[in-house]
């Protein structure tokens, strides 16, 4: 009788986690649905400002009527991108599901930050020589709220590079369930995938019917205009000099370190905070087995879109920086259009057994089964999303094989520094102290220097934030180096 009960309680929390991830799912799309709306709203702002201007002011920007009507064709454009990633994507959940808050009063307490007590798998699993799918396992990594927009220019800043990272706000989250990682290897000729292109039936998406949209606040709009600006800098050729700034000194470094990648043996790479998935395709395309982790569902459903579903190189037209009329050179460089992507993914040469996978990084790869499995751990604008940075240091050290090495490059921008909440946790090391956590957990330096880079960054604005990034390699001492040091 008590194990009936546990069993139905068991499923009981079952259902209303999914319940919790379909909403959490239903309002990310949503926002990438809401797009457009949004952004006309934009554009009846600046009209209404335009026809308050006396008529001899109105003379002097004769053009801004036309300048509208182009920023209403850049919308357009930008949303056809938007609905075909959506179109193409597949959730992993069933997003009907409805919740009965009344029912269930520990509602409350996982919508502001409780983790889920099961350990519920929903990683789809699936090899490319089935599905063509760069994807290897999809896991719900999604989130609600984020900040606040801020009213002074540097932190208004600050949070679109927040948000163009990823950043969450810790209240709303729905962590990935998944404790079980399966190491998926892709089966290719080694020059391209078996990529699937069909045709999305009306059944397949009937996630997008309009009774499953929710409205949801400005913030969550302005998390898919950030996405946005991350496909520059990932797929763009126009974001090519950030990637040489920021994903060069990594792949050389790993060149260096890895010099006889055999394809019988190839080394292994995780690469947490993936993003796009530019950095771990790049990895790949070196003779590494990478895998890239991704938390953001912003970010999986653009990567798994651009990843499985480009045809060719500079398939599709963006506009990423019509969102902005502050600091532009000119109207033409505000409007200019940006091809993406700047190669075709499957062409790219990359290694057999690439793979991404959703999930929150230390549900993830705190797992027994990931011990002392990785070559390389590569963390690029990662480490400082984390509530507990030594976690991650210590998962970090936990995972990598004996003489496995830590590339890290980027700065300490912590993301949850500015939570207010009893419940929040952010711990924010100085560089130094990042440092001496890392010695403790058996690290060795090998290489460190600082770089300066940019993150997202209209390449032609007339503001630019700089960073000084830390870059490092450390080595895992041997449990033999670690016993004569100790």
């Amino acid at each position: 009788m008590e194990e009936e009960e546990d069993g139905a309680e068991r499923l009981r929390q079952r259902k209303l986690e999914e319940a919790l991830e379909a909403k959490s799912l239903r309002r990310i799309i949503s926002a990438f649905l809401n797009y457009p709306e949004a952004a006309e709203e934009d554009v009846k702002r600046y009209e209404r400002s335009f026809r308050k201007l006396p008529p001899a002011h109105k003379a002097l920007l004769s053009h801004y009527p036309q300048k509208f009507q182009r920023l209403r064709q850049c919308i357009s454009a930008n949303s056809y991108f938007i609905f075909s990633m959506l179109q193409a994507f597949e959730p992993p959940i069933d997003l009907s599901q409805e919740i009965d808050i009344c029912e269930h009063s520990d509602h409350e307490n996982m919508q502001n930050g409780g983790r889920f007590s099961s350990e519920r798998k929903i990683c789809s699993n699936q090899t490319a020589l089935n599905s063509g799918s760069l994807w290897s396992s999809t896991c719900e990594a999604a989130s609600e709220d984020g900040d606040d927009a801020k009213c002074k220019a540097e932190e208004k800043t600050h949070n679109e590079e927040l948000a163009s990272r990823g950043h969450h706000d810790s209240r709303a989250r729905s962590p990935c369930g998944c404790s079980e990682f399966q190491e998926q290897r892709r089966e290719s000729d080694g020059n391209s995938l078996a990529i699937s292109n069909r045709d999305v039936s009306s059944s397949s998406c009937d996630w997008l019917d309009p009774s499953l949209q929710l409205h949801v606040p400005l913030v969550d709009i302005d998390k898919v205009r950030c996405i946005i600006r991350n496909i520059v800098r990932d797929w763009a050729a126009e974001g090519q000099k950030e990637r040489d700034q920021c994903f060069k000194p990594i792949l050389e470094e790993l060149d260096a370190l890895f010099p006889n990648r055999s394809g019988e043996s190839p080394p292994s790479c995780l690469v947490p905070g993936a993003g796009l998935g530019r950095l771990a395709l790049e990895i790949s395309s070196l003779g590494f087995i990478s895998q890239g982790n991704e938390f953001s569902y912003y970010m999986m459903i653009c990567s798994s879109f651009i990843l499985n579903h480009a045809q060719t190189a500079d398939e599709w037209t963006i506009y990423p920086w019509i969102h902005s009329n502050c600091n532009s050179l000119s109207d033409g460089d505000q409007l200019r259009p940006v091809s993406i992507p700047d190669v075709h993914p499957a062409s790219a040469g990359i290694t057999e057994g690439f793979s991404m996978c959703g999930g929150d990084f230390v549900e993830v790869y705190s797992d027994p089964c990931q011990v002392g499995i990785w070559d390389s751990v590569v963390t690029c604008f990662f480490i400082d999303t984390a509530h507990n940075i030594v976690e991650y240091i210590e998962i970090i050290s936990k995972i990598l094989k004996e003489g496995g090495v830590w590339i890290n490059l980027g700065p300490l921008l912590y993301h949850f520094a500015d939570m207010c909440g009893e419940d929040e946790m952010s711990i924010e090391l100085s560089l130094e102290d990042v440092k001496r956590v890392a010695l403790h957990y058996g690290f060795v330096f090998e290489n460190e220097k600082t770089i300066e880079t940019t993150y997202t960054t209209n390449p032609r604005a007339m503001m630019q934030n700089r960073y000084y990034a830390a870059f490092w390699t450390m080595r895992k001492k041997s449990a033999a180096a670690n016993a004569v040091s100790s």
